[in-house]
């Protein structure tokens, strides 16, 4: 039988913990039943999710009670007042003290009492924060989000040590209950951005959510088979910081390294902290170069097949660019088969063990590229320009981002092989409508291009000095997209 409310008879209350919760089947699951001032009082916790040392000494503390205190009638009160600890926290629901205790805290049930004082001892296991490896900065902070939602919260606000900094907890996924936490300043966010994301939580329903970051984006958007990443993810907290401190809505997920800040654009991913921790010169310069890596790796390999096939568009003084010799396989095949043996290349090294992984990249490099070259599979400026394409897919600083740019061009490629010129102004300019139809929580995709926005255009193409750095931009609207910090 199920107790949706703590009860004041302590059997009951075992009962429920012991068929519901199993207390007495699972072996992690802990429980201790002492008696304080002829008073039964249990305690439940999960082995591994509690710090050990200061479960035993608050165990200490209760027991003690019987030693130093004589007023048996006020055994409540004095049981609350040796709960030493940072939070302690009473609660009547049964269901609710439940999720809590699985969540890493201790539940206490005293008899006669319909209330149960859940206390915060948790300590879940996991790494120290370190740099993260698709992040890294030549100068900054060399600190990262780990698997540890409480520890992520608290590198957070050591960067923001406003009062307004708000970290609201949310739970998801009816078995799995993971933790979520909503970061946001209350003077900087939109009120009403912030109510849409909670709602947007408050609507999934499902049993589970173990694949964290990238489970909860799926059931978020709802986006299907978009391969356009709608939302930004980070591991650097300085990051995350900075986003807040911008009018962003932060979403931390329990288990997960990657924390997701929304709403994101396009223009959003392809920002990277270098470009913040350099001059503003050398930043903008940084930018520059990354801007134009990324669009050589959607459109270069397409062009240069189409001046192949079009000699007549090409100016006489760019007369040379092209294979000389006819080669054994027709050129946009071996473009489409260089391409997906570069991804073959990057799976196997993905997969590979570190120690490996330099031997593999000097076997695809040395051997199979020049193999391939002598035996007259591929040309040499195959070769060339599809390693610059890649070379701009590894320049792009979010990989999501990245994967789908390759989608893109594969399109783009696919369309002009068959269709010529027609094909790749077709392809283009359908690639061109799906980014702009896109939005992410009401937010325009290719918002500050489209709709313009001449100041937030201007702040992305240039990394503006900080004290000339007055504005805050406000993707909140596309009408109210700006506003004075």
């Amino acid at each position: 039988m199920t107790y949706y409310f703590v009860q004041k008879q302590l059997e009951k209350n075992a009962e429920y913990m012991i068929n519901e919760v199993g207390a007495t089947k699972s072996f992690d699951l802990g429980f201790r039943e002492i008696v304080v001032l002829d008073r039964k009082v249990q305690v439940y916790f999960v082995n591994g999710l509690v710090d050990d040392l200061t479960v035993i000494e608050l165990l200490k503390t209760l027991v003690s009670i019987n030693d130093d205190e004589v007023e048996k009638e006020k055994v409540v009160e004095i049981i609350k007042n040796r709960l030493v600890n940072l939070q302690v926290t009473p609660e009547q629901a049964l269901d609710k003290a439940t999720d809590e205790l699985l969540s890493g805290l201790i539940v206490i049930f005293i008899d006669g009492e319909d209330e149960a004082y859940v206390v915060d001892v948790r300590m879940y296991p996991g790494r120290q924060p370190e740099e993260p490896d698709t992040e890294r900065v030549i100068r900054g902070s060399r600190d990262g989000f780990t698997e540890n939602i409480v520890s992520n919260t608290a590198l957070i606000r050591r960067r923001i040590k406003d009062k307004g900094l708000r970290n609201e907890i949310v739970k998801v996924g009816k078995r799995s209950k993971t933790e979520i936490c909503i970061s946001y300043i209350d003077s900087i966010a939109n009120e009403k951005f912030v109510k849409l994301v909670k709602s947007k939580l408050q609507e999934i329903e499902i049993d589970q959510i173990v694949m964290a970051d990238k489970a909860l984006t799926e059931l978020f958007f709802k986006d299907g088979w978009n391969p356009f990443p709608i939302v930004r993810y980070t591991e650097r907290p300085d990051v995350a910081a900075h986003h807040i401190l911008s009018g962003y809505v932060i979403l931390i997920v329990d288990t997960s390294p990657n924390v997701i800040m929304l709403p994101t654009t396009y223009f959003d991913h392809l920002e990277h902290a270098e470009e913040f921790r350099q001059t503003p010169a050398a930043g903008t310069f940084i930018r520059w170069i990354r801007i134009s890596a990324v669009l050589a790796s959607i459109l270069l390999v397409p062009v240069w097949y189409l001046f192949v096939k079009e000699p007549s568009l090409l100016p006489e003084s760019l007369s040379y660019i092209g294979p000389k010799e006819k080669g054994n396989v027709p050129i946009g095949l071996q473009l489409i088969l260089a391409d997906v043996g570069v991804e073959f290349l990057r799976m196997a090294a993905i997969h590979t063990p570190t120690p490996l992984a330099t031997a593999l990249g000097l076997i695809a490099a040395v051997l199979i590229g020049d193999i391939a070259i002598q035996v007259g599979l591929f040309s040499p400026e195959v070769i060339l320009y599809v390693a610059i394409s890649t070379v701009g897919f590894y320049v792009t600083p979010s990989y999501e981002l990245s994967v789908a740019n390759k989608i893109m061009k594969m399109f783009i490629l696919i369309m002009t092989i068959f269709f010529g010129v027609n094909g790749f102004l077709i392809s283009c300019t359908l690639s061109v409508l799906f980014l702009v139809q896109l939005k992410t929580l009401e937010i325009p995709y290719m918002w500050p291009l489209i709709p313009f926005n001449l100041p937030a255009m201007f702040r992305f193409l240039f990394r503006i000095p900080i004290n000339l750095d007055k504005r805050r931009p406000r993707i909140v609207r596309p009408k109210d997209m700006y506003r004075q910090s």
